[in-house]
């Protein structure tokens, strides 16, 4: 059986879902399912100690930050408080970056200034403590690009990239690897399905960002949702068949895309490779 990666689960949520019981079965199922370890990011201070607690209950890795999505209630103290968490963990192997960061300009009612100063804040946390980011890109490729340029971090993971190819390679070329998920699975993400294909393998790594982003397989329709059928959630154990779409798309062996995106994970997130013996 491979050993995957998943490099980006919110298994926090599955606890405010159904409880730390379900939390851990659904742990337990991904590894079952083979894979070896999780990359668990926090998205506000409030679930920073939550995340870092699951982590290394369950030998994963957790990353800390500020979501773009929860910078309306984020300030400067929040900043000095992630500061301090970062001081005080920097040299404890499990955490593998500064995360989820960076913005989104597709959900309305954000204060894009705002989101800016938060996300360049973080940065340069992450270049103080010499950490690569873990960050959140939605229909703000160009924007999160320009100031990566401006105060260079040690790569990263640009996480559900969807972008065009021309910014794909703008992040390779900044040291950075794409993550591809459940949308992926999806037979009418054409442009991602391409850029699944044409990016060099090297440059990929494999996420679920579960409970969200479900696979085709466990998409409900919003027909479904509106008779009273609940959302699907997505799992870490789902990762093995969204590897199966993403090797089967490039035609190759599910053993050379487990060998390779575990390596590129680790060249993300170099502190990875300490804790992937067991794998």
């Amino acid at each position: 059986m491979q050993r995957w990666i998943d490099t980006h689960c919110h298994l926090d949520e599955f606890v405010a879902h159904g409880g730390a019981a379900w939390a851990d079965a659904e742990r337990q199922r991904a590894a079952q399912a083979g894979v070896g370890h999780c990359v668990l990011p926090a998205v506000e201070l409030a679930n920073c100690a939550a995340v870092r607690a699951m982590a290394l209950r369950h030998g994963d890795s957790y990353a800390l930050g500020i979501h773009p999505l929860y910078t309306p209630r984020a300030g400067a103290d929040d900043l000095r408080q992630l500061a301090d968490l970062l001081e005080r963990y920097q040299h404890e192997p499990q955490l593998v970056a500064v995360g989820e960061i960076g913005l989104d300009f597709f959900v309305p009612g954000l204060d894009a200034a705002h989101q800016q100063g938060i996300y360049r804040a973080q940065l340069q946390l992450a270049r103080r403590f010499e950490l690569p980011v873990i960050l959140h890109v939605r229909r703000s490729a160009d924007q999160l690009l320009k100031a990566l340029r401006e105060l260079p971090v040690r790569g990263g993971i640009a996480h559900a990239f969807n972008g065009s190819l021309q910014q794909a390679q703008a992040f390779i070329d900044l040291g950075f690897k794409l993550g591809f998920g459940g949308a992926v699975t999806y037979e009418r993400a054409l442009q991602l399905r391409r850029l699944a294909v044409e990016l060099p393998l090297d440059a990929l790594v494999l996420e679920t960002d579960a409970p969200d982003i479900p696979p085709h397989w466990l998409y409900v329709t919003a027909a479904a949702r509106a008779a009273g059928q609940p959302a699907a959630r997505n799992s870490p154990a789902e990762l093995p068949r969204i590897a199966a779409v993403v090797a089967g798309l490039r035609g190759i062996s599910m053993a050379e895309l487990a060998r390779a995106t575990q390596a590129n994970a680790c060249a993300a997130l170099p502190r990875l490779a300490g804790l992937l013996h067991e794998i």
